[in-house]
């Protein structure tokens, strides 16, 4: 990532660096808020994999194909609840905007976690 979009675009207020970027490399998210904005930064960055790796086994596609045409513009998270290190599972409900063919959009959703092997995993959502 260049210098000049080095903040994390899961709008932590960290460099990506630091924020998202360990959990694309490998490291686990601890928390289910992370694992959620780091699935974010995957959509923003363009890193299907890492979406598919992040996906619970029980729900996960066989393949996931991102339209290079939306840009993803910001996050806001509005709640989690549990989905912290000693807990099995979680949810967080957020807020994201995006613009495609010129025009934006904004999605809301209340997004399920749950661990597999002691990992976080995108369950399911439900889209506001």
């Amino acid at each position: 990532m260049s210098d000049a979009i080095n903040q994390c675009p899961c709008e932590s207020g960290k460099p990506y660096r630091t924020c998202c970027e360990p959990f694309h490399q490998g490291e686990l998210p601890p928390t289910a808020e992370q694992l959620m904005r780091s699935r974010y930064t995957a959509f923003a960055l363009g890193n299907p994999s890492y979406l598919l790796d992040s996906w619970h086994p029980r729900t996960r596609p066989e393949r996931i194909e991102l339209d290079p045409a939306q840009k993803w513009l910001g996050l806001k998270v509005i709640e989690t609840v549990a989905g912290g290190p000693g807990d099995p599972t979680g949810t967080v409900r957020f807020v994201a905007r995006y613009k495609l063919g010129g025009r934006g959009y904004r999605l809301e959703e209340h997004s399920r976690f749950e661990r597999v092997n002691g990992a976080w995993t995108y369950m399911d959502g439900e889209i506001s």
